[in-house]
């Protein structure tokens, strides 16, 4: 591997390492900014849930104006939930298809996006420790 093959190996495993670690914190900002969005002006309802997954679950709800809600994304922050439970949820009322289970926010969103995080640069540190070396060892 030449000198610059391996400073071109080095930037990429730091750039790709770098972008995953700003997209886990971009989720957890825009968990923040949809939850301050729900708090700005909140609505509660009682809803069904449709269908439940750890990553996506769709609920149904009716909103005081008699309109019934089925959120194309689902609702935020799903883990824990089944198919044909009712539970409460909060959504804003200018956007009903912004909606969370209710008393859950973007803290559960931290452990997750800081795992990956974590994860991301313990995978990451050692690869370049070895392109380093390596790279080292070539050029002498």
């Amino acid at each position: 591997m030449s000198p610059r093959t391996a400073h071109r190996a080095l930037l990429g495993v730091v750039a790709v390492a770098t972008g995953i670690s700003v997209l886990a914190v971009l989720l957890v900002l825009a968990a923040w900014r949809n939850d301050r969005t729900i708090e700005s002006d909140m609505g509660t309802a009682t809803a069904e849930v449709l269908s439940a997954g750890s990553l996506r679950s769709a609920v149904s709800f009716v909103t005081p104006d008699g309109i019934t809600h089925n959120p194309r994304l689902g609702v935020l922050y799903p883990t824990r939930l089944t198919a044909g439970q009712r539970i409460e949820v909060e959504y804003a009322r200018s956007e009903p298809d912004l909606v969370r289970v209710a008393g859950r926010d973007a803290s559960v969103a931290i452990v997750p996006c800081g795992s990956v995080v974590v994860g991301t640069w313990l995978v990451a540190l050692p690869v370049l420790l070895v392109l380093r070396r390596r790279a080292r060892t070539e050029s002498s």
